[in-house]
């Protein structure tokens, strides 16, 4: 597909990024060469400069440099080029802490799942909690949002600013499973804070003027527990955590999001 776009700049976290997605284009990023970025870009046959990083917060990308495996990248903003005209946005989960305190939970169900690691899990993880976000964080989360989008548009004037909401991990039809070894309070409150991120996308979208592309709306039917989740779970057997991102998109997540995000442009 050709388009009028010729420069795409993309910016986020790991829900950008695409951790454990082969082939990888940046090992220390988290980043894959099968990212939606790289996806849609491709589609687009527009330049890539995909600035994504795992693990990265709103203020990584505005102005706090980032470090991870020993290697420290810049602002994110810092490498958006002044000729993109069209920068995509997936970033906010980490500053409430979405996917960290769903790791966390998920391996502590894992360990209490058998009496051989429950003291373990004990010792490990003494009662990790699924943060509850005051309206006070929301709102910051939703400024700092609103500030990346403001930022991005004062460095690429007349480009397109898209905001990307995060894939749904905790759908309405999760249940507790090897994949999702949460109890259903666990679930609900998940599924909340993931409702949570999708509101603060909304609202930035509404206050700066950035297009939204709904992906949490859109994949709610795709999420752990469906007959085609779009996201990983945890896996079977924690040693192959290495070779996975637990509660991250999958390659085919990432096609979905990279075909939501084309058709958005037609518009």
């Amino acid at each position: 597909m050709s388009s009028h776009f010729r420069h795409l700049a993309a910016l986020g976290s790991s829900f950008a990024a695409g951790p454990g997605i082969e082939p990888i284009a940046n090992r220390a990023a988290g980043r894959s060469a099968r990212n939606y970025p790289h996806l849609v870009a491709r589609r687009l046959g527009a330049e890539l400069t995909d600035l994504t990083v795992s693990g990265a917060t709103t203020e990584n990308v505005l102005d706090a440099p980032q470090r991870r495996m020993r290697r420290e990248f810049p602002p994110q903003l810092e490498g958006v080029p002044s000729d993109a005209d069209l920068v995509t946005i997936t970033v906010g989960g980490n500053d409430l802490d979405y996917i960290g305190s769903m790791f966390m939970l998920g391996i502590a169900g894992r360990l209490s799942s058998s009496p051989w690691t429950r003291p373990l899990r004990a010792v490990l993880l003494p009662g990790p909690d699924v943060p509850n976000p005051t309206a006070e964080t929301i709102e910051r989360a939703t400024a700092r949002l609103c500030q990346v989008v403001e930022a991005a548009r004062g460095r690429t004037p007349g480009a397109r600013i898209l905001l990307v909401d995060y894939l749904t991990v905790i759908g309405p039809g999760t249940r507790p499973s090897r994949a999702a070894p949460f109890d259903e309070a666990g679930i609900d409150a998940l599924r909340r804070l993931g409702e949570t991120v999708s509101q603060i996308f909304g609202a930035a979208a509404s206050r700066s003027g950035a297009e939204l592309v709904r992906m949490g709306e859109l994949s709610r039917g795709h999420a752990l527990g469906s007959a085609d989740p779009w996201v990983s779970g945890l896996p079977d057997r924690l040693r192959h955590l290495g070779k996975v991102a637990p509660f991250h998109p999958t390659a085919e997540g990432m096609r979905s999001v990279a075909d939501a995000v084309v058709e958005h442009l037609k518009t």
